[in-house]
């Protein structure tokens, strides 16, 4: 079970409850075979308080009840230790590695032992002198601690583990006595260096550490973004925002394409033309059946270029909930804006809709509803519902947003029992923040895994769009962590502009790059992977689900 390669993610901040849901989806990975790699989660987190195994909650010195007026949240958890502080400012590390095994069991001391000599040794590339205490577990200086280790072992597989001060608000933890510890004080990087230190300075430093520490023969390392300083350039999709691209507005300034390329861009290759055919019957039914009944359809909003091949055949993407969307991406041409009332009536409509075509296998998504406390959940649901009433032999697929992380919402799709619960990554995990607004790589993949806890029989997929900037390497790593936190199917296609005010192309990825990611799929063991230039998240749905399920 030894690891000869470790997978790093930097993944920004994530609330609490979603690591600790990703972490436990990465553990099973590793211990049920799904992942042969080690991985490092590095993040950090709103205001909370843990308390571990060998607390009681009596070191916390504020009530319960009062903790929401200071935005903090606690969480008993099933590592070691008492009880700890993790907020901003703070970098958390959660190691999911294979523990050596000793004649008496997993070698859970020394273990902590290497997380402390790693610390020591980031923080020695800082300048700063630290040390671990015997009988102690953490990092310490001559002003007081400065990191914090609680860790749980398993199955020979580790979880939890370490925080790092930074530069968080160390008020908080005059709220706790930290540890259990009433009589050593606790300091920051920042406060021992002098001056104001950023969670990428000392990922920095501590990355070098993770492979020479534990021995790991190859370090792999994807990093999100960090918080932008003020000599960085801003996202492009907020400039993109702030530009009024996504409101659907004609006053917009458009960027000037010559032979329809903006500056930069590569020209469109042979693989990419495709054929415009809405003479056939059975595109035009498709259509005249959407505009009677009302419905929205993901084709038309997202300009999907199968829309032809696909309408033809008489299938078709549903989209719930409206036309406007309560966020942006960078790839979309969905409008941006404030979306109308909930109509009701919809999941009617879309069942009538689905039954008038003769589907045996229907999808259902929707524009992002931030607005709407369970995101659309119940819409998604009820629209299930409906559709089972009519077709009971249609299967129905659904590509929903992430809900913020909600877990009732999830819940309430999932009850439902769609045959395949679809949510897209889009992108790799450096590429998030600058392409999609209130996203995140750790909160998709969280999604993803309780999906698979919720319904295990059920098929959980996800989608990548490739040609906006990414790596080969780095679509790759994306495959091995869906793969980690248990997807079954994923699609890859080519990212095409939607218009010259949308995000340029990169590059258009060659069919064999595409071969080469159903193959890397495949090795990982992802059951099906439909990968080509113009592969959509709905495209030939129903044939990957049936050689998935073969």
């Amino acid at each position: 079970m030894t690891a000869t390669r470790v997978r790093v993610r930097w993944l920004g901040r994530l609330p609490y409850a979603e690591a600790w849901d990703l972490q436990k989806a990465f553990w099973e990975g590793r211990v049920g075979g799904r992942s042969q790699d080690d991985y490092l989660l590095l993040l950090e987190h709103p205001h909370t308080y843990t308390v571990g195994r060998n607390g009681d909650g009596s070191n916390l010195l504020i009530a319960e009840g009062d903790l929401a007026g200071i935005g903090a949240e606690i969480h008993h958890v099933d590592r070691g230790g008492d009880i700890t502080y993790h907020g901003p400012g703070q970098l958390v590390g959660y190691p999911i590695f294979a523990v050596p095994r000793l004649p008496k069991g997993f070698d859970m001391v020394g273990h902590v032992r290497r997380i402390e000599q790693m610390i020591i040794g980031a923080l020695a590339e800082l300048g700063i002198e630290s040390w671990a205490e015997e009988g102690l577990t953490g990092v310490w200086t001559a002003a007081g601690k400065i990191a914090a280790i609680g860790v749980r072992v398993s199955r020979g597989v580790s979880m939890h583990g370490f925080a790092i001060n930074v530069e968080p608000d160390l008020d908080y933890f005059h709220k706790i006595v930290p540890c259990g510890i009433a009589d050593r004080a606790v300091t920051s990087v920042s406060a021992l260096l002098g001056r104001p230190t950023s969670i990428e300075e000392v990922v920095a430093a501590l990355l070098p550490q993770v492979a020479a520490t534990f021995g790991h023969e190859e370090s792999e390392v994807q990093l999100g973004a960090f918080a932008r300083g003020a000599a960085r350039e801003p996202y492009a999709v907020d400039q993109m925002v702030a530009a009024g691209v996504f409101s659907g507005s004609n006053q917009t300034e458009v960027p000037i394409a010559i032979n329809g390329l903006l500056p930069g861009e590569p020209p469109r290759p042979e693989w990419m033309r495709i054929r415009a055919d809405i003479s056939s019957d059975g595109y035009r039914e498709v259509r005249r059946l959407m505009r009677s009944k009302e419905l929205n359809t993901v084709c038309e909003e997202a300009g999907c270029p199968n829309i032809y091949e696909c309408w033809a055949s008489g299938t078709g993407t549903l989209m719930l909930l409206g036309d406007k969307c309560t966020r942006a991406c960078a790839f979309c041409d969905v409008t941006t804006g404030r979306p109308g009332e909930v109509d009701l009536e919809e999941p009617q409509r879309a069942a009538e809709a689905v039954a008038a075509m003769g589907l045996r296998h229907a999808v259902l998504t929707s524009v992002n509803r931030d607005d709407l406390d369970d995101g659309g959940a119940g819409i998604f649901a009820e629209t299930i519902n409906r559709i089972r009433d009519l077709v009971p032999d249609c299967d129905v697929e659904v590509l929903i947003p992430d809900f913020k992380g909600d877990v009732a919402a999830l819940e309430t799709v999932m009850f439902a029992k769609p045959a395949v619960l679809n949510h897209n990554t889009e992108t790799v995990l450096r590429l998030q923040r600058d392409v999609r607004t209130a996203a995140n790589y750790g909160r998709s993949l969280a999604l993803l895994a309780r999906a698979k806890w919720i319904n295990p029989a059920g098929t959980v997929k996800s989608g990548l769009i490739v040609g906006m900037g990414e790596t080969e390497a780095e679509i790759m790593s994306a495959l091995a962590d869906l793969r980690a936190v248990g997807v079954d199917l994923v699609t890859i296609g080519q990212y095409l502009r939607p218009t010259p005010r949308h995000r340029r192309v990169d590059r258009y990825v060659h069919p064999d790059e595409f071969a080469r990611y159903a193959a890397e799929g495949a090795r990982l063991g992802i059951s099906h992977v439909e990968s080509g230039p113009l592969v959509r998240s709905s495209y030939h749905a129903q044939e990957s689900l049936e050689t998935a399920q073969q």
